[in-house]
């Protein structure tokens, strides 16, 4: 969901019913629309700057990291800063005179092609945004619509996927997939403003959100202007986002692909990818990197596309080539499987995840026989762990290549998978959804 391409999904029946809502933005008639008026009077601001709301943004974007901004700051130096100069943040921003810079413009690869572009503020503007998001998402998220996921708090990718295949399971077969081309640089921003306003009163709020909106942005230290659009990157970007499109959320009642495509493009100025969206059977669309089986027991498996971008990264982290003993490869592997296992791990199909584990495991085997080099050496590894005879002799002998080899008897008895989960590999299966 954190991409310019937002997607949009939900399930229509096939009983002549009115479909039901399931991904990451639908809505039943009475979800979610709360009453259009101001969060608070004239107040936002102090709400903003108060000491509590203050120590929890610190907190925040610590934890967040992330790379500095156009000024150099790094978020170990924010503190300090802080202690410094927060007497005199905090008197600009309850005068409505803070100023936030402009961001800078990073790009990075994205796994089907091309670049996703990220605008990273200072570490200072980061923290004056989660001030103003600890504040409003605390007041609006409540009113958002129950069947809408993306960039809420207590609220997931997974939770979107399960109650997706929920309306699978009750008979829903066909599945309106809708993505926005580059959601976050096309945001209109008077329209985004016109839609806080009503119900945003503190006009030193509205006044600092347009000026982080207007910032700018800087690339080979040349500021341009920003007309339109969210900077991907910042804390608030994700709360906005969510501001716009709960006027489509409501909008969704009617269920209709064409009347959708033409609200976002007609009312919401936004552009729909004709390209990646489109009606089809649940089984032909992926949802948040899973996809669905088929027959009496719908179940959550690792969508086809996300499989390979997985093995993609395991084979450059363990490219045999690289020159690092075992033990580096190991760490860095563990600590993308750690992350790729806590969010897929959530499928129901424990044997993809146990042939990935023993397919790993193969490339680590690779990695060691590759530093092992001459077949003395090997056979000498081999007989160390366990492997001994004319098995160990044939095998270090070999003329077949690694990947074969690792497959081989005295390889797995040597280097079995318990070895390298010594060392700290985790176990994808052992992450599973119960």
């Amino acid at each position: 969901m954190a991409e310019h391409q937002l997607q949009l999904v939900f399930m229509a029946g096939t009983t002549g019913e009115a479909p039901r809502p399931g991904q990451s933005r639908a809505e039943s008639p009475n979800a979610g629309h709360g009453t259009e008026r101001p969060l608070c009077t004239e107040r936002v601001m102090e709400e903003m700057v108060h000491e509590e709301n203050v120590t929890r943004a610190i907190r925040q974007v610590r934890r967040n990291h992330g790379s500095p901004g156009v000024d150099g700051m790094t978020v170990a130096a924010l503190g300090d800063y802080l202690s410094r100069y927060w007497g005199t943040i905090k008197q600009a921003l309850l005068e409505g005179r803070y100023r936030p810079k402009p961001v800078k413009r990073v790009e990075i690869p994205k796994p089907d092609g091309g670049v996703r572009t990220l605008g990273i503020p200072t570490v200072v503007d980061r923290f004056v945004q989660q001030l103003v998001l600890q504040v409003l998402q605390r007041k609006w998220d409540p009113t958002f619509s129950e069947h809408s996921y993306g960039f809420r708090p207590g609220r997931s990718a997974q939770q979107a996927v399960a109650q997706a295949q929920q309306y699978i399971a009750e008979g829903y077969g066909t599945v309106v997939d809708i993505d926005l081309e580059k959601f976050f640089d096309r945001v209109h921003h008077d329209r985004l403003m016109s839609r806080i306003a009503t119900r945003v009163a503190d006009k030193r709020v509205l006044i600092l959100i347009r000026a982080y909106l207007n910032a700018g942005v800087m690339e080979h230290g040349l500021v341009s202007p920003t007309e339109e659009g969210t900077p991907q990157g910042g804390p608030l970007s994700p709360l906005l986002s969510n501001i716009v499109l709960d006027a489509l959320d409501r909008e969704l009642e009617q269920r209709v692909m064409k009347s959708i495509t033409t609200f976002i493009e007609q009312r919401l100025k936004l552009t729909v990818n004709r390209v990646k969206s489109a009606v089809a059977q649940p089984k032909e669309r992926p949802l948040l990197g899973f996809s669905f089986t088929s027959g009496p027991e719908i179940k959550r498996r690792i969508a086809p596309h996300a499989l390979v971008r997985f093995k993609k990264r395991v084979r450059t982290l363990t490219n045999r080539n690289r020159g690092r003993s075992l033990e580096q490869v190991v760490e860095h592997l563990a600590s993308y499987l750690n992350g790729w296992g806590g969010y897929f791990g959530f499928c129901q199909t424990r044997s993809v995840l146990q042939n990935l584990d023993s397919w790993i495991s193969r490339r680590l085997r690779c990695v060691l026989w590759k530093q092992w080099k001459t077949p003395r050496r090997r056979i000498a590894e081999l007989n160390r762990r366990g492997a001994h005879g004319n098995e160990a002799v044939s095998t270090a002998m070999s003329s077949h290549g690694p990947w074969r080899l690792s497959h081989s008897r005295a390889a797995q008895v040597a280097l079995p998978t318990t070895y390298f989960n010594a060392l700290g590999l985790p176990r994808l299966d052992a992450m599973v959804c119960r």
